[in-house]
């Protein structure tokens, strides 16, 4: 089985349990799983202090190589990620391409900037919501609809990563994981 590819974008004041959890959960499952920040820079802080490095700027970012794109919540992280020139339309090429797409707790936000929630079931941080109105929000911990997946917030990120593993097709890897995490 060819190796699958992620990408996460990564704004300042992301929240990093989200960021983190995702990441980990991806990689031990053998997902290729790129850190990209919203211009050519080094490192990314998130909400809470924390320091990640970043392989490239969105400007390298190859979104046909990929199979899943990611978007972490947390403030202003989330307000970050929608001003950025360059996120929308990365998000609209994931959609075209036919990429999984994820994003947690504020993150849904996003994608409703780059109207890619019509009539589609999601879930987001509390409050969040007011700013998804073309969506139906269900207020699940974690929501499926078609190749879109979304959650509701931190507490809620393994079951949002293992969720995106089975949408990649890693059952397998997502069962094994979660027994052995001991998230069950």
């Amino acid at each position: 089985m060819q190796t699958k590819k992620a990408a996460m974008i990564l704004a300042e004041g992301f929240e990093e349990t989200e960021a983190v959890v995702v990441i980990d959960v991806l990689r031990r499952a053998g997902v290729d799983v790129a850190l990209v920040g919203l211009a050519d820079q080094e490192w990314v802080v998130g909400s809470h202090g924390l320091r990640l490095g970043l392989d490239h700027g969105l400007d390298g970012l190859e979104v046909a190589s990929l199979d899943l794109l990611v978007l972490p919540g947390g403030m202003p992280g989330t307000r970050n990620l929608a001003a950025a020139e360059g996120v929308v339309e990365t998000l609209k090429a994931a959609d075209q391409n036919g990429l999984v797409i994820g994003a947690i707790c504020a993150a849904p936000s996003v994608l409703a900037v780059a109207g890619l929630l019509g009539g589609r079931r999601v879930t987001c941080y509390p409050g969040i919501e007011e700013e998804l109105p073309e969506a139906v929000y269900t207020g699940a911990r974690v929501e499926k609809d078609g190749r879109l997946i979304t959650a509701n917030g931190p507490g809620s990120a393994f079951d949002f990563a293992f969720m995106l593993l089975t949408e990649l097709g890693l059952n397998r890897a997502a069962r094994r994981l979660r027994k052995a995490m001991l998230v069950d």
